[in-house]
């Protein structure tokens, strides 16, 4: 059996901040890591070592926000941009080119926006995003560099 609380004190802060970037939401992503780490107390003895554990939990948390945004189709905004900039004029064009670098991913087709994700904003390394997909280290190289390639035309078309 895998030490719970052992997985919890190193998975949970990826988790939530993978959870945090697909959300924008502290509250949520709160709300689905506590879900994730339930679901994968209630099904330890499932887990059956075949893949990394990070690999498992993403799993059960990419399960979990599926199922929220099926429960919740219309997700609240953002919570509200807490960086202190060079006056109002530079957070406005701040959170005018973070919508727009948003935007751009979400136009990318899948899995490029999941790899995208995942790597810019869970902070995972490309082999725990091939073990994640069941591909190979290079598989997640190529679809990250691939989708970067996209979003900066997409970025320099609405320029």
């Amino acid at each position: 059996m895998i030490p719970l609380e052992e997985v919890y004190k190193e998975y949970s802060d990826m988790i939530f901040r993978w959870i945090l970037a697909r959300t924008g939401s502290e509250h949520v992503a709160e709300e689905i890591t506590q879900e994730t780490f339930y679901q994968a107390v209630l099904h330890a003895d499932s887990y059956d070592y075949s893949c990394k554990v990070s690999t498992w939990l993403c799993s059960i948390a990419s399960n979990k926000l599926k199922e929220y945004y099926r429960k919740n189709p219309v997700l609240a905004v953002a919570e509200e941009n807490d960086a202190v900039a060079e006056g109002p004029e530079a957070a406005v064009i701040a959170d005018a080119q973070r919508l727009e670098l948003y935007r751009a991913i979400h136009l990318l087709p899948e899995p490029a926006r999941e790899v995208v994700h995942l790597r810019a904003f869970g902070d995972l390394s490309f082999r725990e995003i091939g073990d994640i997909f069941g591909k190979t280290e290079n598989w997640a190289r190529v679809t990250y560099y691939r989708a970067k390639t996209a979003l900066r035309k997409e970025l320099e078309k609405n320029e």
